[in-house]
């Protein structure tokens, strides 16, 4: 399979982008990462055993196998496609591209959590939270309910749009499939608990590698894209950010919490609980504002704001490069 020229592979992810804005991931058709998810969770169980030095050792053995698997399928598949037809390749291309990033789902998992809170109906709020983190939420007030969805969704903004966005420019669909490998890799054996702290090893830190610079230029794009919104403290997310992105356990999910934190003038971070055990985590921003249900639709506007100007910052790159 031929690559396509850069501005061949901006006109794809374009389309990509425009099918997960309209569809989103329809739940009547199959979804790449939840074949991923199947695999991964099939050799976890085959491979996680021994000593330290022996689950390492298989750790990174279940990450080159599923990066392999999956950057190699969807290779072949692309190249029976466009040996058929350039036009089926293309197709195919930009759909597989369009599962790699879940802008549409992203915005509906923080709505779907807003929409009760925002009329009193805490429990249903908890629920919804629930499902897309991994905290304990039944005991949680307002404010730590959007907390937990703020930095759901700032975090997110990198793992779900701009880093498969980013390699899917350098590499186009096998390579966005290939980050979204590692990615559901590192969210599901990438913990640091007795089960997975040597066997997640590998996964979590080729995670690491692969966001660094997506998160990076996602924290530049969030405050250029928040030029355009009313409100916007973007000269004190600024100095947040770079006074607090590198209190995150994570050396890249801190860039996005801490410059969501700083335009919506809340304070992130802090203590939770998983599974009963209490975890805390430094926070950061400065409390101007108390978390009400509103900054989560701000931040889901910021979210918008960056991934736009991530967009054209990869358009600009592929004119001139």
């Amino acid at each position: 399979m031929e690559m396509l020229s850069p501005p061949g592979m901006i006109i794809l992810i374009g389309a990509a982008v425009l099918l997960d804005l309209v569809f989103g991931d329809p739940k009547w058709l199959p979804h790449p990462v939840v074949g991923f998810g199947k695999l991964i969770s099939f050799l976890e169980k085959k491979l996680n055993k021994g000593s330290g030095r022996q689950k390492r050792r298989r750790g990174v053995l279940l990450t080159a196998v599923i990066v392999t698997i999956v950057y190699g399928a969807s290779f072949l598949l692309l190249s029976l496609f466009y040996n058929i037809h350039w036009l089926a390749g293309a197709v195919l291309e930009a759909w597989l591209i369009s599962t790699a990033i879940a802008i549409k789902g992203l915005k509906e998992a923080a709505l779907n959590v807003a929409v009760p809170l925002s009329k009193g109906r805490l429990a249903e709020a908890r629920r919804q939270l629930s499902m897309i983190v991994g905290r304990d939420t039944e005991d949680l007030d307002e404010s730590s309910i959007v907390r937990g969805t703020v930095e759901t969704v700032a975090e997110n903004t990198v793992d779900g749009i701009t880093a498969p966005l980013f390699w899917a420019l350098i590499g186009g669909a096998p390579l966005a499939l290939a980050y979204r490998a590692v990615n559901t890799m590192d969210s599901m054996v990438g913990y640091k608990n007795e089960r997975f702290y040597s066997f997640g090893w590998s996964a979590a830190r080729l995670d690491d590698l692969v966001n660094w610079l997506p998160a990076r230029l996602t924290f530049v794009t969030m405050l250029a894209g928040a030029l355009f919104v009313p409100g916007a403290r973007i000269t004190h997310a600024f100095r947040m950010t770079i006074r607090d992105a590198r209190k995150h356990p994570s050396p890249n999910s801190g860039w996005a919490e801490a410059a969501a934190a700083g335009l919506l003038g809340v304070q992130l971070g802090g203590r939770n609980t998983y599974n009963g055990v209490v975890s805390e985590r430094e926070p950061m921003g400065e409390p101007l504002e108390k978390l009400r249900c509103c900054h989560i639709n701000r931040a889901i506007t910021f979210m918008h704001g960056g991934w736009i100007v991530f967009l054209l910052l990869l358009i600009l790159s592929a004119i001139i490069f």
